[in-house]
């Protein structure tokens, strides 16, 4: 059972129901990761802020998910690698390609290139080096997308401490941790 128990959208009212039914119109569900954050506001509103910029990024869909799927498993939150694998999927991304993106790689060279730079930012919080950044920009990255792997990767790690510190009821299909699948 969740520790901060999520806002019922029906029952919410004001600014809170506003913030909850742009979630859904966005997403298509009210995640409970967003129904706890509904209880400030302020802080749906910037998680809206945040992941309807990235919307518009030039970064691919199935490279966004990629990230967030390295981003999770690093910080090891089983909501957001569950979240995150159902996304995958609707983004095209096959099973076998997800477990690769988790443990930091990709069966394509460039999102490879992306995952091991997201992975870097996470473990290393952003202090990366001058060797990570030149293998990102040699696939290919330019400036504006590494900007943008940085927000993506920005939004995941925010969604991962609201998922470990909500110990947030999983409301995807559950998808162990590769090391607890181990």
């Amino acid at each position: 059972m969740s520790r901060i128990q999520p806002v019922d959208p029906r029952a919410a009212s004001g600014e809170a129901k506003q913030l909850l039914d742009t979630v859904h119109s966005a997403l298509g569900a009210t995640p409970n990761f967003a129904r706890v954050l509904a209880h400030s506001p302020a802080a749906l509103a910037g998680f809206i802020g945040l992941y309807g910029g990235i919307a518009r990024a030039t970064i691919d869909l199935a490279t966004r998910e990629r990230i967030a799927l390295v981003v999770a498993e690093e910080n090891e939150c089983q909501y957001c690698v569950s979240a995150h694998t159902a996304i995958g999927r609707k983004a095209g991304l096959a099973q076998e390609e997800m477990v690769l993106n988790r443990r930091g790689g990709s069966s394509d060279a460039r999102a490879a290139a992306a995952v091991a730079f997201a992975r870097a930012l996470n473990e290393n919080r952003g202090a990366v080096t001058a060797a990570e950044l030149e293998a990102v920009r040699r696939a290919g990255y330019g400036d504006a997308e590494i900007a943008e792997i940085i927000a993506i990767v920005t939004l995941n790690f925010f969604t991962n401490l609201v998922g470990k510190a909500a110990q947030l009821d999983i409301d995807f299909p559950k998808v162990a941790l590769l090391e607890a699948a181990a």
